[in-house]
């Protein structure tokens, strides 16, 4: 049995969990329709190390999950906050 590590719930049975595609920047408003198309449709599938949208089925938390595609290894598991948190300025202070 293959065994991911849900940041919120903890180590769980893969098969509670569902792929939500690769972590890549969304296009703006100004672009092209053939960039949204591009966006919605196009996966690189490159081989060795990607960073994944995950869900956890039962408590539908989505998170980030780092896997090698080569071995199927999934490197690291963790919240989308911390590769999406609002920038911190010197001195502590905004």
């Amino acid at each position: 049995m293959k065994i991911m590590t849900c940041p919120l719930n903890g180590p769980r049975n893969i098969q509670e969990f569902q792929c939500g595609g690769p972590v890549k920047a969304m296009p703006g408003a100004q672009d092209s329709d053939t960039a949204w198309a591009d966006y919605v449709f196009l996966d690189e599938n490159p081989r060795g190390f990607v960073r994944e949208w995950w869900c956890h089925l039962p408590s539908s938390y989505w998170f980030i999950a780092e896997r090698d595609t080569a071995t199927d290894a999934i490197l690291k598991t963790y919240p989308a906050s911390e590769l999406f948190a609002p920038e911190k300025t010197v001195g502590g202070s905004q």
